[in-house]
């Protein structure tokens, strides 16, 4: 049997469409919200032949890599996460690149030669990759209108990806892969007015007009720190409120908190665009952060480290 895991934003979701496009292949996928990173451990080495890993840490999920490697199980794993030490194994085919201005579907992109690249260019723009995906649709020879199309789309299955569980979703992320794999050029999945697309579209700018109101909790020449109630609708639009804040501001750094059930915080840390780095460091600072040098986040930030945690930001970037 084969596995195929994901993250369940636009990244994870995009990249392994583009896989399956090429490679048409029957798999067990294992996915969740956008946050559910551990996600390899769900894939018992027993019961695998083959493993596709997508979007999700290296460093997060060792153990679990390393006991299906252990038991000769066929690993073939792309992603632009922290990786720490990469096990040197025949079993694993790794394609790991952290630079802070790639993402996973644009690793797959160049594994496939760029056969469809128009879905890369979505992933890109959903990533906040902007001037990446700008370069990769010049290069295919989109037009303007091209382009703020598949941005669209790419912002809004990254959308889709944030929530405390799957239940705060709109579409569980295995959900729309099947959906979209219909589509080899996602400009037919705008075209058709009765697809997915607009249905994101609707509940996007739904959602984004709520989060117009968050609460300001730091605001200096270096980061601003804001916080959003604690709803479905603001687990949702936690990560994408992050990226305009940090279009709107790209000088600064920017972190958007959701209350959870257990009175922890889950943050989403935008670095400065104009100097993407440092996030990945400051978040790993506190218990249970992670994420890339562009873009990270903590899963549970006790409240007694707000303070402390808001001090490291603006300290970072000051």
């Amino acid at each position: 049997m084969h596995f195929d895991v994901f993250n369940g934003d636009a990244d994870g979701i995009i990249a392994l469409l583009q896989l399956r496009l090429a490679e048409p292949k029957s798999s067990q996928l294992v996915t969740g919200v956008k946050r559910d990173i551990s996600l390899l451990k769900q894939v018992q080495p027993s019961k695998a032949d083959s493993v596709t890993v997508l979007d999700i840490s290296l460093e997060k999920n060792i153990d679990a890599l390393t006991s299906l490697l252990d038991d000769n199980v066929n690993v073939f794993y792309v992603d632009h996460h922290r990786s720490g030490d990469i096990p040197q194994s025949k079993n694993l085919t790794a394609i790991i690149d952290t630079d802070a201005n790639t993402c996973t579907s644009l690793l797959v992109n160049q594994h496939l030669n760029g056969q469809y690249a128009h879905w890369a260019v979505a992933a890109a723009f959903g990533d906040n990759m902007t001037k990446s995906a700008q370069a990769l649709a010049k290069q295919i020879g989109l037009s303007e209108q091209e382009q703020n199309s598949l941005s669209a789309l790419g912002i809004y299955i990254n959308y889709n990806g944030y929530g405390r569980t799957v239940e705060d979703l709109h579409f569980h992320p295995a959900e729309l892969v099947q959906t979209l794999i219909a589509y080899p050029n996602p400009l037919e999945l705008i075209e058709d007015k009765s697809s997915v697309f607009y249905a994101l579209e609707k509940a996007y700018h739904e959602d984004m007009a709520k989060a117009q109101s968050a609460k300001v909790l730091a605001d200096n020449n270096s980061a601003k720190v804001v916080m959003l109630v604690d709803e479905a609708w603001s687990r949702r639009v936690s990560g994408v409120f992050g990226n305009e804040l940090a279009n709107q501001s790209p000088d600064k750094a920017h972190a958007v908190l959701t209350l959870n059930a257990d009175n922890t915080y889950t943050v989403s840390v935008r670095a400065p665009l104009n100097n993407k780095q440092g996030a990945d460091e400051i978040c790993v600072k506190f218990p249970t952060g992670g994420g890339r040098a562009g873009a990270a986040g903590i899963n549970q930030l006790p409240q007694e480290m707000l303070a402390q945690f808001i001090q490291t930001l603006t300290d970072y970037y000051a």
